[in-house]
């Protein structure tokens, strides 16, 4: 037992020895260390190392871990920072940031609840006083590499907007949007104003909404609102020019910014340059009469009956369109007509002979209300003249009362009738004789009465009974059985057909050796017709 305790005990006491060989750093260590470090820190374990934070003899020195926290120390030396404040300035590192407490130790560690982030340089306004830390303090918003490399940093964030949130006016605007922009929303930029733009808001410029003018394009595959670039030297950058370029492109000649259609400077507006030049009477009207509302209203004014009343009341209507007044007046006058011989042969009743000269009055006659009757019913000339012979001539002679049967236009005088379509063709002297020498008469009171269709065809009807009825067979006298119609001389008279033909020294007589003047009844006539035919009855 003795042997095997033995050689078991020395066994023992060679193992022991092992363990306290490899494990005496560790315990002296442990009896010199007050415990590990954090595991940022953790690179600095082993008694070789303390002297990287700690003065042999002394506490522990700022300047030792400010030597290591460079960033840290550039920001204190600067006067930045949290570590800057009037409350930490001057106070020892290890007072906040102890270590020794472990691996797992957090050696930044404070309330964030309480954390007054005045103290940082950047108060907290706004919007960001309902952030939580990590909205702001995260690795994508810190710019250098060697900060962002850190696990845990508070470190290299910048103060301005842009480098937390994105740009929206994609480097069109200046970078310091609280120009514009409060903190506590984005939008509206209530602090932005545009007098102090190169274009300051007048009139209704003031009433419209930024989105009417600043566009939403895409930029950069990203919506973009253009605030800068925008073109408004001439009012057609941003407005239709609904002139066409008429007037030019200064619109401020004409109007402003309190309404487009508030027209100033109208003294030297030039009329010529719209649809519409200005003539004759036109020019001198006021603006008004015409432009009943708003200047800028449209106006219809390709024909004058657009603004002026239809005085004709329609007469000069065709096929349901009104004739425009320019085609008969000027603006000159309205009393006026430019409607002559040549406009009025393009009508139904073109004017020739005398009508040509017969002022328009005489046939447009006023009406009822006072005012020229251009729209006669007919072209006939009973219209307008007096019928004379209505009831004297048969119809068939001027069917539906014709005057152009008989007359012509160049005068009332001047008949073409064609008197053989009568019962009594016009022959000898008859054919040069007017139409008054048969067809009027005077009376017994001197007045002239036509006869036409009641006129006798008989010579006596017209001429004065010569022989007192000497000749006569059955009442009546044919003159035609001795006399022409050349003259009065009796050539077609043959007195061999008589009782007494002519022979001898008879022969050569004149008719009025042997027919005397003799009063037969109440007239003195020459006596053809003798009783006796004895030589003693006239020698």
């Amino acid at each position: 037992m003795k042997n095997c305790f033995f050689v078991y005990g020395r066994k023992t006491v060679a193992y022991l020895s092992v363990v306290f060989v490899c494990f005496l750093p560790q315990l002296l260590l442990a009896q010199l260390s007050p415990g590990e470090l954090t595991e940022v820190h953790s690179h600095l374990e082993g008694m070789s190392n303390c002297t990287q934070c700690h003065e042999l003899g002394q506490k522990i020195s700022n300047d030792k871990c400010l030597a290591c926290h460079k960033h840290l120390k550039d920001r204190i030396d600067n006067g930045k920072g949290y570590h800057s404040s009037a409350e930490i300035k001057g106070k020892q590192c290890i007072k906040c940031h102890s270590d020794h407490n472990g691996r797992k130790f957090e050696i930044i560690r404070f309330n964030k609840n309480d954390f007054d982030h005045n103290l940082t340089g950047f108060k907290l306004q706004g919007a960001h006083k309902s952030k939580k830390c990590d909205d702001c303090h995260k690795k994508d918003f810190i710019a250098k590499k060697e900060i962002r490399e850190k696990k845990y940093t508070f470190l290299g964030l910048n103060t301005k907007c842009l480098n937390c949130h994105e740009d929206q006016h994609q480097k069109t605007l200046s970078t310091e949007c609280t120009n514009c922009h409060n903190k506590d929303k984005f939008k509206p930029a209530d602090k932005f104003k545009h007098d102090n733009a190169k274009f300051t808001l007048k009139g209704k410029h003031k009433e419209v909404d930024c989105s009417k003018c600043h566009k939403t394009i895409q930029k950069s595959g990203k919506p973009f609102q253009q605030f800068a670039g925008l073109k408004f030297n001439n009012c057609t950058a941003c407005h239709q020019d609904v002139h066409k370029n008429k007037f030019g492109q200064n619109c401020t000649k004409c109007h402003n910014e309190t309404s487009f259609h508030a027209i100033a400077g109208l003294s030297g507006f030039n009329h010529s340059k719209t649809n519409f030049p200005l003539h004759g009477k036109h020019r001198n009207l006021d603006c008004k009469k015409c432009h009943k509302t708003k200047l800028t209203d449209p106006l219809k004014h390709n024909n004058c009956y657009s603004c002026h009343e239809d005085y004709h009341e329609g007469q000069f209507t065709k096929n349901n369109i009104m004739t425009d007044c320019a085609e008969c007046h000027t603006t000159s006058g309205f009393t006026s007509s430019s409607f002559g011989i040549e406009s009025h042969s393009k009508t139904k009743f073109k004017l020739d002979g005398a009508h040509v000269a017969t002022p328009c009055f005489v046939c447009h006659k006023k009406n009822a209300a006072n005012k020229w009757d251009f729209g006669l019913k007919s072209e006939k000339c009973v219209d307008c003249h007096k019928d004379r012979h209505f009831g004297f001539i048969s119809e068939k002679y001027y069917p539906e009362e014709n005057c152009l049967s008989c007359h012509k236009t160049d005068t009332w005088s001047k008949v073409a009738f064609d008197h053989a379509k009568t019962k009594f063709k016009l022959v000898g002297a008859h054919s040069s004789k007017s139409c008054r020498d048969c067809h009027f008469k005077p009376n017994d009171k001197g007045e002239s009465i036509q006869k036409f269709k009641t006129l006798d065809t008989e010579c006596i009807s017209c001429h004065k009974a010569e022989h007192a009825g000497q000749f006569n067979e059955n009442g009546k006298t044919d003159c035609l059985r001795c006399h022409q119609n050349k003259n009065w001389k009796p050539d077609k008279f043959d007195h061999s057909k008589t009782h007494f033909a002519l022979e001898g020294k008879h022969a050569d007589l004149a008719c009025a050796k042997c027919h005397k003047p003799k009063t037969i009844g109440l007239t003195k006539v020459v006596e053809y017709k003798l009783k006796s035919y004895k030589c003693e009855s006239c020698h």
